[in-house]
């Protein structure tokens, strides 16, 4: 996560199974990448940022060659939590790994789960993206300024749905949206969901006032009009959407989400080397490189050791920001 702000902030159902192409050489088999039987763990709902990394990974992974069959499964609850718990009761699988990212930092924190990051197997950091700030099509609001304008009139009757826990990407972006407005944090109404997709249904219903969520999850509402796009959180406009920055809006936030992926803990040298290169390889291949232009992610590849110092980083940072903001 990249902000900057006067407080300093650090700033991708059904399963799905893709049929494999017969092995070849190239295959994955002499790259040393082919896992059977691989299965990535989604810690919430379908249609959610995690998910659409999860699915998005598997199906170039498999179109590169690299590995085949890796099915791809949800277990949503608690801010992803529930999943954080069951992967690392999976002490000593190399053929599991999870999709997460800030969420699971902040969900881990304010549920106070007795599993965290830290005892998971770090793989690699993948993307980074910017949060928008969107409203159904048939809202009032028709710029960031009409919003926020009524927002600080009464803060506790404009409910803002984030697709993350107290203390992910989500309810951070708001929170600091509201900070930046001179809206004290604590009179924010956050509604959390767990993921993306259940808070579009909040949106497009009136539900909420409105969201904040990453820019892939939301890329087709906005573009099809369902959606209507009145900010981005990072420094600069996405390509492609008619959405200015908060900090050209007059507001002083510049915040990004990231994602990864995690494995059990307790894996062999071996087992965690292969599922390292498994996703070195798919950085690196073309099909993930026009993923990630097709959903507006930006690259931030961290593997390994330098991920899980990266995410140490995170939790504490996520503690010292709650603090700073009364939360």
């Amino acid at each position: 996560m990249r902000l900057r702000t006067p407080l300093a902030l650090l700033g991708a159902a059904l399963l799905t199974l893709v049929a494999p192409p017969l092995l070849t050489a190239g295959s994955g088999a002499e790259t040393g990448t082919q896992i059977p039987g691989l299965r990535f763990m989604v810690p919430n709902t379908p249609g959610g940022g995690y998910d659409i990394t999860a699915r998005t990974a598997a199906k170039n992974a498999e179109d590169a060659g690299l590995t085949h069959n890796i099915e791809v499964f949800n277990l949503p609850g608690a801010g992803g939590t529930v999943g954080l718990t069951r992967l690392v009761g999976e002490h000593g699988n190399g053929k599991l790994a999870m999709s997460m990212g800030l969420g699971v930092v902040g969900a881990a924190r304010s549920n106070h789960s007795p599993k965290t990051l830290s005892d998971t197997t770090p793989i690699a950091r993948l993307t980074e993206e910017q949060d928008v700030v969107v409203v159904a099509k048939n809202s009032p609001y028709k710029t960031i300024g009409q919003l926020i304008g009524a927002w600080k009139k009464n803060p506790g009757k404009l409910p803002v749905g984030g697709g993350s826990a107290p203390g992910g990407p989500d309810h951070l972006a708001p929170m600091l949206m509201a900070r930046a407005a001179g809206i004290e944090p604590k009179k924010v109404n956050y509604v959390p969901f767990d993921g993306g997709g259940e808070l579009l249904a909040s949106i497009l219903g009136s539900k909420v006032a409105f969201g904040v969520s990453g820019v892939g999850e939301y890329l087709d509402q906005i573009k099809s009009g369902e959606l209507r796009l009145l900010a981005v959180t990072g420094p600069k406009r996405v390509r492609g959407l008619d959405g200015p920055t908060l900090k050209e809006s007059g507001y002083d936030v510049e915040f990004t989400n990231w994602r990864g992926i995690v494995a059990p803990p307790g894996l062999s040298d071996a087992e965690r080397e292969k599922l390292t290169a498994l996703i070195t390889k798919l950085h690196a291949s073309p099909e993930w490189h026009k993923s990630l232009k097709t959903n507006g992610w930006d690259d931030a590849f961290l593997p390994g050791e330098k991920f899980g110092d990266f995410l140490d980083a995170q939790d504490k940072r996520v503690v010292s920001v709650l603090k700073e903001l009364g939360l």
